[in-house]
């Protein structure tokens, strides 16, 4: 990524985030789940929003490519320098007493450099940006909070193909598509839990998604098994630090033609740390690091994000 590259995006990044007044993800009781903090970055909440309350918070991540997994979970080249500016804005809308809808919308912007180019020996450079997929999602609390059980939290989310995904022009390097072009569905629970003094999280989740054309292509994707994990450790009344695990793991399809693509995985995790600067306004800070996969990008993707509470 040339210096002028990462100069527009965190021109963009600053832009994007600097006017936006978030909101932090709700808890319940702080007597029964501890001090208040803004939650995990990529692993979801158990808790919805309170009925009425509206929570806004936008995302900026520097997707930096460092390799591509092989299918025998070793690491190699990613064939260029590839960057992309990730920037998700989610709202969540307490709808009824432990319902909750939300809603991401996103913009993603793709760099590539010293890539190779079809037919053409010497590396070339393109950047593309538009809209990303958009996911809509509707959680409902289960079961409640005790001292001996965790909240659970059942969900049903669907992804739209909103991100460019047709046409693709080999000359953009890539670049160009923004989307799977598949919708995507997925049913799962997540569970939370506060042993004093770490607040505990977990995310299972299985997506399914329909047949795709991508490009000229037509794809049939396998289904995919997600676990999250995380733990949030409260330093002072403002202070909290973060650690997170996720991972994906592709399965044979469910309903549908079977799938061709190899199968992919990835396991990473993502050190992070929050600050609560009011109680309707949050601040957090990580980056998140791919370890381990197959048949899939490594990449390092500082992140920051912004909660505020309305």
């Amino acid at each position: 990524m040339s210096l002028r590259s990462f100069r527009s995006a965190l021109i963009a990044a600053i832009l994007f985030l600097g006017p936006v007044w978030v909101k932090p993800a709700p808890g319940a009781d702080p007597g029964a789940w501890g001090p208040p903090t803004a939650g995990p970055i990529i692993v979801d909440n158990a808790v919805p929003v309170a009925p009425g309350s509206l929570v806004v918070q936008p995302y900026g991540f520097l997707r930096c490519t460092g390799g591509h997994f092989t299918g025998g979970w070793r690491r190699a080249g990613a064939g260029g320098d590839f960057t992309s500016l990730y920037m998700p804005v989610q709202v969540f809308y307490g709808v009824a007493p432990n319902m909750e809808v939300n809603l991401i919308a996103s913009y993603l912007h793709n760099w590539a450099e010293g890539a190779a180019r079809p037919g053409i020996k010497e590396p070339g450079a393109a950047a593309f940006g538009g809209l990303g997929d958009t996911r809509l999602t509707f959680k409902y609390q289960l079961v409640s909070e005790t001292a001996t059980r965790p909240t659970v939290t059942a969900l049903a989310a669907v992804d739209f193909p909103a991100g460019h995904h047709l046409h693709l022009n080999p000359g953009r390097l890539g670049t160009d598509q923004l989307g799977t072009g598949a919708f995507t569905f997925t049913p799962g629970f997540n569970l939370s839990k506060y042993l004093a003094p770490f607040k505990l999280y977990a995310n299972l989740w299985y997506s399914l998604f329909t047949a795709a054309t991508v490009g000229t292509d037509r794809v049939h994707p396998r289904d995919r098994v997600t676990v999250n994990l995380a733990a949030e450790y409260p330093l002072s009344r403002r202070w909290v630090l973060l650690l997170e695990g996720y991972s994906q793991w592709d399965a044979g399809a469910l309903v549908g033609p079977r799938s061709h693509q190899p199968p992919a995985a990835l396991v990473g995790v993502l050190p992070g740390i929050e600050f609560l600067l009011h109680p309707r306004l949050y601040f957090e800070l990580g980056a998140s690091l791919d370890l381990a996969g197959k048949n899939t990008d490594c990449r390092y993707s500082p992140v920051f994000t912004m909660i505020f509470t309305f």
